[in-house]
């Protein structure tokens, strides 16, 4: 059971085994086993909910208690990285 991440800006700085200079988005597919949450995600890989910015899963506008599922396609942008979605849309934290 896996999960489609993408870590954009220098938030790709925080994997260690995949060096890219081109500046495009790094995709990953981890194993859903012990992942409930967004916020999961970033313990995981060593980022701090301040270093974030906006987060989507599957497509969505989502929050650090967003639950996330098998097959899940989630986005993580990093604070230099900010969009307008905070004022146009709310967060889903949950289903």
């Amino acid at each position: 059971m896996t999960i489609l991440l993408k870590l954009f800006g220098e938030l790709r700085e925080k994997v260690k085994s995949q060096k890219d200079t081109s500046g495009a988005p790094i995709t990953l597919t981890i194993e859903k086993k012990g992942i409930k949450t967004v916020s999961d995600i970033l313990k995981k890989f060593g980022i701090e909910e301040s270093e974030t910015s906006h987060i989507f899963v599957d497509g969505i506008y989502s929050g650090f208690g967003k639950l996330v599922n098998d097959g899940d396609r989630v986005a993580i942008f990093p604070k230099r990285m900010c969009l307008l979605y905070k004022w146009y849309f709310n967060k889903v934290e949950n289903d």
